[in-house]
């Protein structure tokens, strides 16, 4: 008789499995524009990612990644949240787990004007206030918080990979803040 020690994370793939499913299926992905609000709600800080590429370039990106079998979008939108972020970001998750946007990437450039060599993924996308301390964690090397309008400057859309800085004046927009 084999007995095993049940795996603690049954939704994760092996690198071997998540290479072979990238080439055959579509990944699911949360996206998170992390947000600082003032006392009536309105945006006035968006936090972004600095991380170096693979090539060593420095880019900004947002909190994002797959959704692991068998978990729910608002456990994965937590996960990511506490991963990037730090434990004590404390993410005011959505009542209802409708994004702003679903954005698809493709590994080369297509309509939708989002990228990812790796994958075709689809990344349901939302805006995350947040109201503790935030450290990055994982491979971003820095977070910061921008204005509204520091963050839609030409100068700082043209650091985010992928297309992401479409995806800030999405959710910007979503949220009320015009440029």
């Amino acid at each position: 008789m084999n007995v095993r020690t049940p795996d603690p994370n049954p939704g994760w793939l092996s690198e071997e499995d998540l290479f072979e499913a990238r080439g055959r299926l579509p990944m699911v992905y949360v996206e998170a524009v992390p947000v600082r609000l003032d006392p009536l709600g309105y945006v006035n800080e968006v936090g972004t990612l600095l991380q170096a590429d693979d090539d060593g370039t420095m880019v900004r990106s947002l909190v994002s990644g797959r959704v692991i079998y068998r978990e729910t979008i608002r456990a994965a939108l937590l996960r990511h949240m506490e991963k990037d972020l730090g434990p004590l970001a404390f993410p005011q998750l959505p009542i209802s787990p409708v994004p702003f946007t679903v954005a698809e990437y493709f590994p080369a450039p297509s309509q939708t004007g989002f990228t990812d060599e790796r994958q075709h993924a689809v990344s349901l996308a939302y805006v995350i206030p947040v109201t503790g301390e935030c450290e990055p964690r994982q491979d971003a090397l820095e977070l910061t918080w921008m204005t509204p309008d520091e963050v839609l400057s030409p100068g700082v859309q043209l650091e985010f990979s992928g297309g992401r800085g479409g995806l800030i004046r999405q959710a910007l927009a979503f949220a009320g803040v015009g440029s």
